[in-house]
């Protein structure tokens, strides 16, 4: 991890819900850098900003103070059109409950992001393919959503989040839905996807033990960040 390398810069971030004089302020004057190549944990309690947070450096929301920044480019500068192109191609979500469309097939599930691209048909299904077989679905990748196992499930999700080829992967609580081989599994994907192919990985996570296998840890509280670890496996 080379820190010198910044792909994400977060400025004096403040995000509060509500309306007029019932607002709850959920991020408070958070700055962060994320950076190239980096495998990056978020731990802290139900409600302390951490789903907010990434959904902010997501390009999902938008902070009420702050500025968010990429390649040293803010966004709240660029046009609507490019910030969903920022969201579309530059980042690549996993959640915990997998947001597929069950009555979809694997392999469609993972085209979804290229729909809009200008991408032949043919060539979507290609690059699907080859993601469905990295994650050991070759054998699966016509089964619907829905009858496909919480593991195979994130595993399809993992494929579509890379199928445009973004800078960051985005994963929320990726491991919480599955068992404990299941959600190994997962992990091992991510990490192997950050060493071997250098993506960079933002993973929340409630798990100090997962949030251990990252190269830093950060710690939120209050919508703030309490503590920041740099772990033993860097």
């Amino acid at each position: 991890m080379l820190k010198q390398n910044t792909l994400i810069q977060l400025q004096a971030i403040s995000k509060s819900f509500g309306y007029k004089h019932d607002k709850t302020k959920v991020l408070s004057d958070v700055s962060l850098s994320i950076y190239k190549g980096e495998f990056l944990a978020i731990t802290g309690p139900s409600g302390s900003g951490k789903t907010t947070l990434t959904h902010i450096i997501g390009g999902l929301i938008t902070p009420d103070e702050g500025t968010v920044s990429m390649g040293g480019r803010e966004l709240k500068k660029r046009s609507d059109k490019a910030v969903s192109r920022y969201r579309n191609e530059k980042v690549g979500f996993v959640f915990q409950n997998f947001s597929l469309i069950p009555h979809y097939t694997a392999l469609e599930n993972v085209t979804l992001p290229l729909v809009v691209s200008g991408i032949s048909v043919r060539k979507r299904q290609q690059r699907a393919i080859v993601l469905l077989k990295t994650m050991g679905l070759e054998r699966r990748m016509y089964a619907r959503a829905s009858v496909l196992s919480g593991g195979e499930r994130q595993r399809v999700s993992i494929a579509r989040a890379l199928i445009m080829q973004p800078d960051i992967i985005i994963a929320d609580e990726p491991t919480g839905s599955l068992d404990s081989r299941r959600g190994s599994e997962v992990m091992a994907i991510l990490r192997d996807l950050n060493t071997e192919q250098a993506v960079t990985v933002l993973m929340v996570t409630h798990d100090p033990a997962l949030a251990k296998q990252a190269d830093r840890t950060l710690h939120i509280l209050d919508g703030k960040i309490e503590k920041e670890v740099t772990n033993a496996n860097v």
